[in-house]
């Protein structure tokens, strides 16, 4: 038997993903599977690609709020912002939280006033372990916050350079694009077939999305001082992944793209989840689709003097349910990658 995990928020679309993963997990046991409109229904029903899923699929979810009472060892809060807040509360303090959403992310009571409603919730253990410091972190606390899929992959494109005194966090510029899946599973008019295909869009531009206080949060950690990041996030025709490119200033104009490159290397050599492509080589989305994996490219512009770094990630793997399974894998004390894999679908 392994440790006992509950899911509150199970029908969305990170909760399906979550549950796909947690299904071929070895060392983890499902408990308690919750969710609001869709109480009552069975896993299979609400999630399809589950249907066939022994001891899955014919699971009924339970009602919201009944996740706390199942005795479970560890639970992931898939919630809406200003859910998980008070999901939390009803928890025992010696549960383990993993939080998918963004009520705990952010450190600035005033950040997060400008991005959401209420009191600020206050702040947990950043849960992106390939940043220094942080599994080690991890390893040692009881809550901790999963960062938004844009931010998780700016943050994995740009902290090495920074960090590296490569390039400058006060003139940041970051360009992602995002599948639909990335703005949740409730019925929106912009998000219909009929939208959506043939057609790519801009939206939550000039820093009015939730994300870029999170990706200023880990650059200023990285070389305190001032971050300011302009974000653009952009709707694509497909149904999950995220290509960000991010490009900053370069300290020194006459860095090269060798230099950027070693240190994206010499950051990331050891991390089971993260792929510096052969130099020429650019990320797509495709190549990492269904899995917790993330692709990186780096090139210095020599003539414009900026360093221009793309990052390709699942948004449901790594940008939300792998990142969070991979995060209780290290508060567990299970082997990081376990029930996880670095390796795209394809075609």
């Amino acid at each position: 038997m392994g440790a006992r995990v509950a899911v509150a928020g199970g029908s969305g679309y990170a909760g399906g993903e979550l549950l796909r993963i947690l299904a071929g997990h070895p060392d983890l046991e499902l408990g308690a599977v919750t969710a609001d409109s869709n109480a009552g229904n069975t896993i299979g029903q609400v999630h399809p690609h589950l249907a066939g899923v022994a001891g899955l699929a014919d699971r009924i979810f339970e009602a919201a709020g009944t996740e706390a009472a199942s005795g479970c060892d560890l639970a992931f809060l898939a919630l809406p912002a200003g859910q998980s807040a008070l999901a939390a509360r009803r928890f025992p303090e010696t549960t383990r939280i993993v939080d998918l959403g963004p009520d705990f992310r952010l450190a600035d009571a005033a950040a997060w006033g400008r991005h959401y409603p209420g009191e600020h919730p206050g702040r947990w253990t950043c849960g992106l372990p390939e940043l220094p410091g942080l599994r080690e972190q991890i390893r040692a606390v009881r809550r901790v916050a999963v960062p938004g899929c844009y931010a998780t992959a700016a943050i994995l494109a740009l902290t090495p350079l920074v960090a590296a005194r490569l390039a400058e966090p006060g003139d940041v510029v970051v360009v992602a694009a995002s599948g639909t899946s990335g703005a949740g599973r409730s019925l929106r008019a912009s998000l219909l077939a009929s939208e959506v295909m043939g057609a790519v869009s801009a939206y939550q531009a000039a820093g009015a999305h939730r994300h870029t206080p999170e990706i200023e949060q880990a650059l200023d950690a990285a070389w305190p001082g001032s971050a300011r990041v302009s974000f653009t996030p952009v709707l694509a025709p497909m149904p999950r992944g995220i290509l960000a490119t991010c490009a900053a200033r370069l300290t020194d104009p006459g860095t090269t793209t060798a230099a950027l490159r070693a240190a994206l290397a010499d950051t990331y050599a050891a991390e089971p989840f993260v792929c510096l492509l052969p130099e020429g080589s650019w990320p797509t989305t495709a190549a990492v689709a269904g899995s917790n994996g993330v692709h990186l490219q780096v090139a210095a512009d020599a003539r414009a003097g900026r360093a221009i770094v793309v990052a390709a990630i699942d948004n449901l793997g790594k940008g939300a349910a792998g990142g969070a399974v991979q995060n209780a894998n290290l508060i567990l004390g299970l082997p990081e990658t376990a029930g996880l894999t670095s390796c795209g679908v394809a075609p």
